[in-house]
């Protein structure tokens, strides 16, 4: 897609979306494109055909290959929803036949391939975007209008939490989580460090540490139930980010806990101190308390897409006037793929390391309400 927008979408005000990779994430996605007019599947693939004969009858939809979903006229743009690994193949085969793709996150499986990606994308003229696209909702956006509003004061530092016991209690398949590219901080810390991002800015270095607290996971769900497998990643790993405006943020992901109390993401300024809602999600409550006050205001809606949901970030990807308009980014993804892979790298060699990538804050979303 060149920068004038979707070359057949646009004249007929539908977005053809030809999705590839049709796992368990999908149907957020499809939630979403059912309730907005001008979004359409199209086409779908998957290595497994009887899925995709499958969810191609469900949505009305064609079930092709890869190389035919991507050389489609129909198609507008690709929705890459494969496993990591296999995340820059599909963007390059999308690409090469001058489609925009979104993928879901991360981005690639390395921050040196996502590079790549981007550096055929722009060789071809096309836009790369990339999940999440939660912080397009009034959650988040909430969160920023009010921090752009100076509530806060100057922003100057942060803190984001997202702690659990691990996966393998309720996923029935959960070896990846536990195998290289794995990991909490590489599974969930896109939502929060994204988030980090669209409220303070970009991030300039990092100083991480990380531990793996037991060897192996038991299965607790479904047919592998009681089948013990390996961990091979860290599973609490803990960073502080420091950002080009010096607010510093602290963060902790972690597999290793039995719960927490602690707010997903706080942002604390020179005259308040904002409570963030899930980064997860498109809604939840943002609530303030000013330097002073004694108590916390709940903020209403001020910003952001309040119909929410996965998908709203494809839409936005190829509808921006420009490239440079575009929120749910692949450059945004990529810098936060590079900040994540250097807390880890950095918990190894115990220095700090700096981030090569620069990224503007994306554009604030408007309050939308339908």
């Amino acid at each position: 897609m060149t920068a004038e927008g979707p070359r057949s979408g646009a004249s007929r005000n539908v977005v053809g979306i030809g999705i590839v990779g049709l796992g368990k994430i999908l149907s957020q996605y499809l939630e979403t494109f059912e309730r907005l007019p001008h979004a359409r599947v199209v086409a779908v693939a998957d290595l497994n055909a009887a899925r995709a004969q499958e969810v191609a009858a469900e949505v009305g939809a064609r079930a092709l290959s890869v190389a035919e979903l991507v050389a489609d006229p129909e198609v507008d743009v690709v929705l890459n929803l494969t496993i990591p690994a296999a995340h820059a193949t599909v963007a390059h085969a999308a690409i090469e036949a001058g489609k925009p793709v979104y993928s879901e996150k991360p981005i690639a499986a390395s921050a040196a391939e996502a590079i790549g990606v981007l550096d055929a994308a722009r060789a071809a003229g096309v836009r790369v975007g990339g999940a999440p696209d939660t912080v397009l909702g009034a959650g988040i956006q909430t969160a920023r209008a009010a921090v752009d509003a100076g509530r806060i004061g100057t922003p100057t530092s942060a803190t984001a939490t997202f702690a659990c016991a691990g996966h393998e209690s309720w996923h029935p398949n959960p070896d990846f989580y536990y195998q290289a590219g794995g990991g909490p901080l590489l599974d969930m810390g896109p939502y929060y460090l994204t988030t980090l991002v669209t409220l303070l800015g970009e991030v300039t270095s990092v100083v991480g540490a990380a531990r793996t607290a037991r060897p192996t996971r038991t299965i607790g769900s479904g047919p592998r139930a009681g089948e013990i497998i390996e961990v091979a990643v860290a599973t609490h790993v803990t960073g502080v980010l420091t950002h080009a405006s010096g607010a510093l943020s602290t963060i902790v992901m972690s597999f290793d806990t039995a719960g927490t109390e602690s707010p997903k993401i706080e942002v604390h300024g020179t005259g308040g101190s904002l409570s963030v809602p899930d980064p997860n999600r498109f809604d939840g409550e943002v609530r303030l308390r000013e330097l002073g006050s004694p108590e916390w205001e709940v903020l209403e809606p001020a910003a952001g897409d309040i119909r929410g949901g996965r998908g709203i970030g494809v839409l936005d990807l190829v509808g921006a006037a420009s490239d440079a308009h575009v929120r749910a980014s692949g450059a945004l993804a990529l810098h936060v793929l590079e900040v994540m892979e250097a807390v880890l790298g950095s918990a190894e060699t115990g220095q700090a390391l700096a981030i090569d990538s620069r990224v503007e804050r994306p554009d604030p979303v408007p309050l939308i309400h339908s």
